[in-house]
């Protein structure tokens, strides 16, 4: 599940010719009697709290306080703000999260077996431009310098141990995520032919110097001939460019669904090409095909970041009003632990949440929020004794299942030391792509916690025929609202636009919803840049 699918390591994948083919062995018919207890969680972001915005039945504050700077907001992009703040000397904020900790969809969950993702699990190699994430890499030692080319030297521990990726397909298990053994010959061509259109994509810059598709998105050309991609969807450019393959469509579809939620019907075709011409690949040769990855993914990276809050967080705390007043701005905050409520008068106030949040806490502005298209997600960590399938490709970190309807899981324990695993933990990943995301969130907390256990099984059943057998722990994790997705005239729409313009220079917003695009990268510049504009203000304002 990596955005950015490496071109030059697809290539070489696709062009390796398998030289045998193995036997599928079948399960014995006696192993359906066998009878498991399987222990079933369901947990989700505090959606129930979340959903108090809407009626507002706090009580009156009984508390107030006074900070020059207030965040709320614990995610990646409201933790990146803190540690600019920090950088820049100042250390008098506060900053507020719903949840019982931070990192957003950067957490993680833990057994007695492993640590695993509960959002985010990778980070792939920044561009050598992003100066500011290169730097927050070396301060982690997870950059540990350059070589003479001036490429990154990155922690080996902490790049994605071989093998990385493996598909599904044909009934057999094969390198790589992109279909390629058993193609006909004009599948094959297609491939090769949408390959070589995204390179171009890649490596093509304006008159300005400024790549056509870059991260953070705002780093990419002003071209308009390639805003007008942001017109049509996924689907109608790939058949107005007589694309026919339904391997290259499954493939661009799964593509679109792991970085976008919704699929290559939905998604606008600039973002969809974003997603394979955005990244460089500027790393040394032989670590082009790599990720940076850890047993509980991004949370990793928010770690890092929560450093820069110590001492300065209110967590289990729900952020329902903001006003301004005289130059400043109030904020009304919910403490659930002991059902009171404070109120927080900033200088400045920066809202590093999404815009179906903010909607609530401020004024008129439902309708701008109703433009911002977020797809449900479902996470199941399941810890089982084996996992058994018919041996044509070893067990990698990234899992696809070719026409399953999830996006496959990856295995949390691909960056262990250990040689032997008592139990093997995975984490399979599934988003509601549909037309209608309204629906299907509210259909997602209706389902009792067996509906999705069967979904999962069935799904994993197509390569792992016993996985069901074999599991002894399932961890069923909803995210409502688990990213935004851009939909056809989103990018460069209006809405993004007006949604992050500051009020009257008290109130800001940063979010990777205001990119467009909900990747580590996005939210990390989010909050480097909002609170680079909140102090210029502040200097206009001295």
């Amino acid at each position: 599940m990596k955005n950015g699918e490496n071109y030059n390591n697809s290539r070489r994948n696709f062009f390796k010719i398998i030289a045998a083919s193995l036997l599928v062995i079948p399960f014995l018919d006696a192993c359906k009697e066998k009878v498991v207890t399987l222990l079933i969680r369901l947990s989700g972001t505090n959606h129930i709290l979340g959903h108090r915005l809407r009626v507002k039945n706090f009580p009156k504050p009984i508390q107030e306080i006074s900070i020059p700077y207030l965040i709320v907001g614990g995610g990646i992009t409201g933790l990146s703000a803190a540690r600019q703040l920090t950088k820049k000397g100042i250390t008098d904020f506060l900053i507020v999260e719903l949840e019982d900790h931070l990192g957003g969809n950067s957490s993680n969950g833990e057994n007695k077996y492993s640590k695993y993702p509960l959002g985010a699990h990778y980070l792939p190699l920044p561009n050598l431009e992003d100066k500011a994430l290169l730097q927050f890499l070396e301060e982690e030692k997870i950059i540990l310098g350059y070589d003479s080319k001036g490429f990154p030297k990155f922690d080996e521990t902490q790049l994605t141990f071989a093998p990385d990726e493996r598909l599904f397909y044909k009934n057999n298990w094969q390198e790589g995520v992109v279909p390629k053994s058993g193609n006909t010959l004009l599948e094959d061509k297609e491939l090769v032919r949408f390959f070589k259109l995204m390179d171009d994509f890649r490596t093509q810059k304006d008159e300005q110097e400024k790549y056509w598709f870059m991260i953070p998105l705002s780093e990419s050309s002003e071209n308009e001939a390639l805003k007008k991609l942001d017109s049509v969807t996924m689907k109608q450019w790939f058949d107005g460019n007589q694309f026919t393959s339904k391997p290259l469509y499954n493939y661009i579809d799964y593509c679109c669904r792991d970085d976008f939620g919704l699929g290559i019907e939905y998604v606008s075709a600039y973002a969809g090409i974003h997603y394979f011409a955005g990244r460089k690949q500027n790393a040394s040769t032989d670590k082009q095909d790599t990720v940076l990855t850890w047993p509980e993914g991004n949370s990793r990276l928010a770690h890092h970041l929560q450093k820069y809050v110590k001492g300065r967080s209110l967590k289990n705390h729900l952020v329902f009003e903001i006003k301004t007043d005289k130059n400043k701005a109030v904020a009304k905050v919910f403490d659930n632990k002991t059902n009171t409520t404070i109120a927080i008068t900033a200088d400045k106030i920066l809202l590093a949440t999404p815009q179906f949040v903010n909607q609530y806490l401020l004024e008129n502005r439902k309708d701008l929020a109703s433009n911002f298209h977020y797809t449900p997600w479902l996470l199941a960590t399941l810890v089982v004794s084996d996992l058994s399938d018919n041996g044509s490709f070893p067990l990698c970190w990234d899992n696809v299942i070719y026409g399953s309807k999830g996006l496959g899981y990856i295995y949390d324990q691909q960056q262990s030391l250990q040689q032997v695993q008592e139990k093997k933990v995975i984490t399979y990943y599934y988003s509601f792509s549909s037309s209608d995301l309204k629906r299907t969130r509210k259909d997602l907390y209706k389902k009792p916690k067996e509906y999705w256990q069967k979904m999962v099984f069935d799904d994993l059943k197509i390569a792992h025929p016993n996985t069901e057998l074999l599991t002894e722990s399932i961890e069923i994790h909803l995210l409502g609202h688990g990213m935004i997705s851009p939909v056809p005239g989103f990018i460069y729409g209006q809405a993004k636009k007006e949604a992050s313009k500051p009020i009257d220079n008290t109130i800001y917003f940063a979010h990777s919803d205001l990119s467009g695009i909900s990747i580590f990268e996005e939210a990390f510049h989010q909050g480097i840049n909002a609170v680079n504009t909140m102090l210029d203000a502040t200097t206009m304002d001295s």
